[in-house]
């Protein structure tokens, strides 16, 4: 942010994860979302706050409480200890993270009620429901199972079919019967309080198009404005989790009422501990920005029901709403058979690291409500690849010499204009970050990253390092070096914020800020010693965790309505086991593996593709082997030819969008560096086989 620009004043929201199962992670693309989005504008100098909360109220806690043997208040209690627990260290910052069974949501639910009232939004009017005689209650449409009367197939839910798709009322299903009871439900009648949303409809047809959603969302809206809007039925009869409705004994707020109202309970509960302005806010008059983040699938609640109730209780609405959309694992639903329906726990005890999901999210969100695929091979090979490969590999290949021979003092830049090049780039970054296309973002740092890992290859310091009379110029391309992985490290910094810390420690600098892209490491600033900053990630730890989260779903019973979060976390001890004897090969199974030495007879640059080199190896044959390799990072081409390395000769060809890559040559890398090709020692011969 410019020093003449005013400070923005911002809340930030994102959806409030139900208190009924574990974070999991497609959740987590919301909250990492969000909090990428608000570090940057914390970066950029702006005033932001950011809240969220557990969703506590509802028949489901209500029955799983009973089940486990617990109050509700017990079951959230312990639900939002985890539920924290999780987003803490998946780093993702709330400056309030709150219940929605809280007192400040209690009075701000009622008080809300009350003024829709007055403004006659408020009617009631007799309904029939279905009703369990065995457990005296009214049945939500998830409570209640029986046979499609579409396709008949049984079993189904009373609101949609899973088996054809058509959607109905509870009381058209065939034999019906009470999923908390298994009792045939009888139909009962019963005063419900309506939200008049029918009325609002000019209101929202204006406000949905006003630039408050993506296009498409909007859209979305539209199809909704074709079919009409029905007024909203804001109340449910007892016994009901909830919030009692002020004069209306034995009613209480349907959840989705006083749900959304939990972002401005969790503000109210932080300026209460901050001394903030709750007004300043949520007022009419507001001039200060709110945002809320959410998944697709609750658009019509946020995009309808909540901007009417806001609008008609005298509150502002929101600046804007940003939708996602789902995560697709392996292209598909995540699925516990497959071990892909995987809980943030799950993932933290398995690969570790955060920052590598984090990462990997970010590069493929943008400002759309496009679903997401986490490829778990792709999930390797980028983080290895980027992360590792391309932005670590600037430090580990050049810290070492500023250490040992430079009493770790560095030299100030001399107008080198790959430096040049990465701070003008601050500009078109920040507005990528600013309009949520983080992949855009990435794609240029990691741009930037191969200009300062080819800067690196070009001057090898390495190679400096062993000749006499080059002390002025190796220091000065290390500490050229470090600058742009300062650099990278600011960019990066909303998306990898613990690794960002440990960088500015070990560069002895102030955390970074988005202005400071335009100072640099000066002349005798001392560095730290420069420790292992992150690891590569192990493929193996991705084949456990999917294991470990297998479930035999033809040995567990079917899931209760509403508990599809709820799985298993771990494997039992065979399936560890299995995963560790995984982990080794036969003697047989290594020798069907062909290596062959190989002399590089050509190599050249592949245009569009970021890591590969083109090289042709010879290994005795009548014809040369193409193959495409990953080590563009390392290695000017001109260098690799005459060269003699091992080549994997009886690999299937793969088809690339490049050309046919007919085999593979060996290489080595881990945090330290590389990649580095395998040579063989002096003797070996062209065409010789490997034992």
């Amino acid at each position: 942010m410019s020093s003449a620009q005013t400070p923005r004043k911002i809340l930030v929201t994102s959806a409030l994860p139900y208190a009924n199962g574990s974070i999991h992670l497609g959740h987590l693309v919301e909250y990492i979302q969000t909090d990428i989005w608000v570090r940057f504008q914390k970066m950029q100098g702006n005033t932001v706050h950011y809240v969220c909360a557990d969703d506590t109220h509802g028949t489901p806690i209500m029955l799983r409480a009973e089940k486990e043997g617990v109050t509700p208040e017990a079951l959230i209690e312990a639900v939002h200890k985890e539920h924290f627990a999780d987003f803490s260290e998946f780093l993702v910052d709330f400056d309030n993270y709150y219940s929605t069974n809280a007192p400040e949501n209690k009075a701000l639910s009622q008080d809300i009620y009350k003024k829709l009232k007055a403004a006659g939004k408020i009617a009631t009017k007799t309904i029939e429901q279905f009703y369990d005689p065995v457990k005296n209650m009214f049945l939500p449409d998830r409570f209640i199972k029986g046979e499609c009367p579409k396709c008949h197939a049984k079993d189904q839910y009373g609101d949609s079919c899973e088996v054809c798709g058509a959607t109905y009322n509870p009381t058209e299903l065939i034999n019906a019967y009470s999923a908390v009871s298994g009792a045939a439900p009888v139909r009962k009648e019963t005063e419900h309080y309506f939200f008049k949303l029918s009325e609002c409809e000019p209101f929202l047809k204006d406000w949905t198009r006003s630039g408050t959603l993506q296009g498409e969302a909007a859209n979305k809206m539209g199809e909704w404005f074709e079919n009409g809007l029905n007024d909203w039925d804001i109340s449910r009869d007892a016994p009901y989790f909830g919030f009692e409705i002020p004069d209306a004994p034995g009613k209480y707020f349907y959840v989705w009422l006083d749900a959304p109202i939990g972002y401005m309970a969790s503000f109210k509960n932080l300026c209460q501990a901050k001394g903030l302005d709750f007004d300043e806010y949520w007022s009419k008059e507001s001039q200060t920005e709110l945002y809320h983040f959410i998944g697709k699938d609750i658009l019509y609640f946020h995009a309808l029901f909540w901007p009417a109730t806001l609008e008609f209780s005298g509150h502002r609405k929101p600046t804007q709403i940003f939708a996602h959309g789902f995560l697709t694992v392996n292209g598909e639903k995540m699925s516990k058979s497959r071990g892909t329906f995987i809980t943030a726990r799950s993932y933290l005890d398995h690969i570790k690291n955060p920052e590598y999901l984090r990462y990997y999210y970010a590069a493929k969100l943008n400002s759309t409500m496009e679903d997401i695929d986490l490829n778990l091979e792709d999930f390797v090979a980028r983080v290895n690849s980027d992360l590792v490969g391309k932005y670590i590999n600037i430090a580990s290949r050049t810290a070492g010499f500023i250490n040992k021979r430079f009493d770790g003092r560095l030299k100030a830049s001399q107008a080198n204009p790959v430096i040049a090049e990465m701070k003008s780039a601050a500009a078109r970054i920040a507005e990528a970050y600013d309009h949520r296309d983080y992949g855009k973002a990435l794609r240029e740092v990691m741009s930037l990253a191969d200009q300062a890992n080819g800067f690196v290859a070009e001057a090898a310091p390495w190679v400096m390092a062993k000749q006499d009379g080059q002390e002025t110029q190796l220091q000065q391309v290390c500490s050229d070096a470090l600058e742009m992985f300062r650099l990278l490290t600011l960019y990066l910094k909303p998306v990898l914020p613990k690794l960002a810390s440990e960088i500015e420690l070990f560069l002895n600098i102030a955390p970074l800020t988005w202005e400071s892209v335009t100072a640099s490491l000066a002349q005798d600033h001392q560095i730290n010693v420069y420790e292992h900053l992150i690891t590569r990630v192990d493929a193996k730890l991705i084949e456990a965790m999917t294991e470990a989260n297998k479930e035999n779903l033809l040995a567990t019973p079917a899931p209760q309505p509403h508990s599809e979060q709820r799985h298993a976390a771990h494997q039992q001890n065979d399936a560890n086991a299995e995963a560790t004897e995984a982990e080794y090969i036969s003697i047989d199974d290594f020798t069907k593996v062909d290596l062959r030495i190989a002399k590089i007879v050509n190599a050249e640059h592949v245009e569009g593709a970021e890591k590969l080199l083109k090289l042709t190896l010879d290994i005795g044959e009548q014809k040369p082997r193409q193959v495409f390799a990953g080590i563009k990072s390392a290695y000017d081409p001109a260098t690799l030819v005459g060269r003699l390395t091992v080549m994997v000769v009886n690999l299937a060809p793969r088809k690339m969008k490049f050309g046919m890559s007919e085999g593979m040559v060996l290489a080595a890398s881990d945090e330290r560096g590389g990649p580095f090709i395998l040579s063989p020692d002096t003797g070996a011969q062209l065409g010789m086989r490997v034992k």
